[in-house]
């Protein structure tokens, strides 16, 4: 249970006021003005860093245990104008709009009006990427064709392994200098790069273990005036601990739990990664420390619980940074996307469920925060007690823990060239996206709409909603004589936007490369310091890119229906259906009633329309997997939409699947809503029929009333159907477990449900905090009952 400590210390956080910090941009900027020209791209980023942890505000929050804030309190957020330079009218959206909201003060205002904009106006990223993106590529960004991640954010997407906990910051440096010894200058062309580089992230390493050494000093200022004995020797303790790490290794639980938090804040602080870091696998980490601990009588369970509470309040304090525009509609959250694994495999391919499993599964079911999300790897391996409490605590209704199939997790990875060990100790982040931690930059480049590109198919190249020709000329609709003509015209158009893509996606990595370094999360990633090179640069040892498939369930049911109602059963000509769809159904009920209901639709078991979907699946495949991205890797593609589902849709008309216009697509590989009508056996017997080891992650969700998974029967049931799914190779399923009356009255009586969360797609929100569309979106999903199937 929670501790009176940890009670207030989440108060504090939930009822946090998201507010833009300028401090991090004004001493970059002043970092900037000074050394900018004078030294190496990559030494003035690691300057930026080291100037920051040796001068932020600290923060020591009231009975706190675990000390860091990104900025100068909780919810304090910083802007980074190096990526992204806010306008004034940016600012004010941020403050005035009704969701997702950062307060913006007059005097933050001020400073970007008269020192932020006019230094980095023209300067920052988001800049020098649209200035350098193709006519064409701006067409179809701007008509919901695809996304880009970079064009706010940073790359990133990245988690820590075990390096973390057994290596201090003085070791870092130490393997540095001796890689700056084996430097060539002779016979190595790029020494001199190299050099620079590994001197970056020397400094990298004298900033996190500034921040170290500055809250030793302070938490002992702290303690000098303190006046509770008792609180006097928690500060003490605070400086004694942070005398010693980062800089040192770890040697005790709580001493891990500091490390890590201050190495993730350095990360976070750097540069604003696509999806925060996070310690991975947080239980086979410290699991060797709580043992230990327990052993010498120096840690109790109770001491180790309160600990990690700590650290959950400490990822919620930190909201994801501002976004705007399309940014903001592809991930309209708080939510920084920091996924904590547990259980899975250890590296021989043994269980590695532990004590500290189970310790986490108590804190994540006690805290119920937003961040950090959190996941439980299932293997065949895992103890059935694991699972069970797992879906336990999900069927109370928020959403976490999402669970993943280790083994199918472990084999995508090898699939995808990591050695067996690598993959072992890999896992997922972000919302579902499988990488080996530690090792790898697996960094996400955008959405891409999979039904809008059939929907730019049957208008011959031409994307109705603009009316523009974004596409090449496949052929009018009328004069398709097959489903094969339609899906192979569909492939033309998919080459298309995906060779679009990908030609803009290897101008923003070479930005990225060679104007954006992160010389500290290169210390942390594998093979950049015996390389001598970037995170962003190709550094790492696995260095993967992917495209994010969206809506494969709105495009199955689309192409089922034009394969089942025009040309095998004739009952509507295709020039009718387009007429139809030109119209959103209105006066073409007929129509609609017959693609709707009378169509066979993927999440039911039925062949017809799940061999549809391994057609598209295959397709997108095809086309993006083994692509060469410009780090030395290759692309894989992801089928997940975080909030993007909405937004393509809003910038679609009517589907051949009966969907009207401006309506959200189906998210993740889910069915689409209300599609799937034979119960939730046959929705993991559809998706499995995808080849998901294929793949770098899938996101399925379920939807449950709380009744249908009550009592023992329930969550057997629950159990059941995770396994059964994993069983197929299927890689990732979540539940929303609530009432649609509940929902539907959150929506009119907002005030009344403030602490509702649900699950969005791989992540949970406050109902409250999604706009009225995702709203109608989730209370339209089909509410699954085991007894509709007789399946358990």
């Amino acid at each position: 249970m929670m501790t009176e400590r940890v009670k207030k210390l989440r108060a504090q956080s939930v009822n946090a006021i998201p507010r833009i910090s300028m401090e991090r941009a004004i001493i970059e900027d002043e970092v900037y003005k000074k050394y900018e020209g004078s030294v190496p791209t990559p030494i003035l980023r690691a300057l930026v860093l080291k100037e920051l942890m040796s001068r932020k505000q600290l923060c020591i929050n009231d009975g706190e245990l675990i000390v860091g804030e990104r900025g100068e309190a909780p919810a304090a957020t910083p802007t980074y104008p190096e990526l992204c330079c806010h306008t004034l009218e940016d600012f004010d959206v941020m403050d005035q709009r009704e969701r997702i909201f950062f307060k913006v003060d007059e005097e933050a205002k001020k400073l970007q009006k008269e020192i932020i904009i006019p230094h980095w106006e023209r300067r920052s990223m988001r800049h020098k990427i649209l200035e350098r993106m193709s006519d064409e590529w701006k067409e179809c960004y701007a008509a919901g064709i695809f996304t880009e991640f970079m064009e706010q954010r940073g790359p990133g997407h990245t988690t820590g392994d075990d390096k973390i906990f057994k290596k201090g910051f003085l070791d870092f440096k130490k393997d540095i200098a001796e890689a700056m010894a084996k430097l060539d200058f002779y016979e190595d062309d790029e020494a001199l790069d190299k050099k620079h580089q590994l001197e970056a992230m020397d400094i990298a390493c004298d900033a996190v273990m500034a921040l170290g050494e500055r809250y030793s000093k302070y938490a002992k200022e702290l303690a000098e005036k303190e006046e509770d004995p008792v609180r006097k020797a928690e500060l003490l303790e605070i400086s004694e601990i942070c005398s010693h790490v980062p800089a040192n290794a770890p040697r005790t639980f709580r001493e891990a739990l500091q490390s890590y938090w201050f190495t993730h804040l350095c990360v976070i602080s750097e540069l604003n990664p696509w999806d925060a870091y996070n310690p991975g696998r947080l239980d086979q980490h410290l699991n060797p420390f709580y043992e230990k601990e327990v052993e010498e009588g120096t840690l109790t369970r109770e001491q180790a619980e309160e600990l990690l509470q700590c650290f959950w309040v400490k990822f919620n304090n930190q909201p994801a940074p501002p976004k705007v525009g399309i940014t903001l509609k592809e991930s309209g959250t708080y939510t920084d996307f920091a996924n904590i694994n547990v259980g899975g495999v250890k590296i021989d391919g043994s269980d590695g469920v532990n004590e500290v499993s189970y310790l986490l599964l108590d804190v994540i079911d006690e805290m119920t925060l937003l961040q950090p999300s959190s996941n439980v790897q299932v293997s065949k391996k895992s103890p059935q007690k694991f699972v069970k409490r797992a879906c336990e605590i999900s069927r109370k209704g928020w959403g976490q823990p999402s669970m993943f199939n280790a083994d199918a997790v472990t084999q995508e990875l090898v699939r995808a060239g990591k050695s067996i060990e690598d993959a072992r100790c890999g896992g997922t982040s972000g919302c579902v996206e499988a990488g080996a931690f530690g090792k790898e930059a697996y960094i996400l480049t955008g959405y891409l709409n999979l039904p809008k590109i059939l929907e730019i198919t049957l208008n011959n190249g031409l994307d109705i909603m603009t009316g523009k020709k974004l596409g090449i000329e496949t052929g009018e609709a009328v004069n398709f004589q097959s489903y094969e003509e339609v899906l192979e015209a569909f492939k033309k158009q998919l080459k298309h936007f995906v060779d679009i893509k990908v030609k803009g996606n290897r101008v923003i990595e070479r930005l990225y490369a060679t104007m954006m370094p992160v010389p500290f999360l290169s210390v942390v990633t594998s093979d950049c310091i015996s390389k001598g090179k970037d995170y962003n640069a190709g550094g790492a040892r696995y260095n993967t890119s992917y495209i994010q498939g969206v809506g494969i369930g709105t495009i199955t049911d689309s192409l089922s229906a034009i394969k089942y109602q025009v040309f095998d059963k004739n009952n509507v000509t295709m020039a009718e259906l387009m007429e139809a769809l030109k119209n959103n159904f209105e006066g073409h009920e007929d129509i609609l009633n017959l693609v709707k209901n009378k169509t066979p639709k993927y999440g039911n078991d039925d062949d017809y329309a799940d061999s549809v979907m391994r057609d598209v699946f295959d397709a997108y495949y095809y086309e993006v997997n083994g692509r060469k991205n410009g780090r030395g890797g290759s692309y894989r593609i992801d089928m997940l939409p975080t909030t993007c589902h909405v937004y393509f849709g809003s910038v679609m008309g009517a589907s051949a699947n009966g969907r009207k216009a401006h309506v959200p697509v189906s998210e993740g590989i889910s069915p689409e809503k209300g599609a799937d009508l034979n119960g939730p056996t046959a929705v993991v017997k559809s998706a499995a029929k995808m080849d998901h080891l294929r793949t770098g992650g899938t996101l399925l969700n379920q939807k449950f009333t709380p009744s249908v998974v009550e009592g023992e029967k329930g969550l057997d049931n629950m159990a059941s159907l995770v396994r059964s799914y994993f069983t197929m190779d299927g890689h990732h399923i979540q539940f929303n477990v609530v009432d649609k009356k509940i929902l539907l009255e959150a929506q009119k009586n907002p005030d009344e449900y403030k602490d509702l969360i649900v699950r969005v797609a791989g992540y949970s929100d406050y109902f409250n905090n999604l706009d009225k569309v995702l709203q109608d979106e989730i209370i339209e999903r089909t509410e699954q009952s085991f007894g509709d199937c007789g399946c358990c």
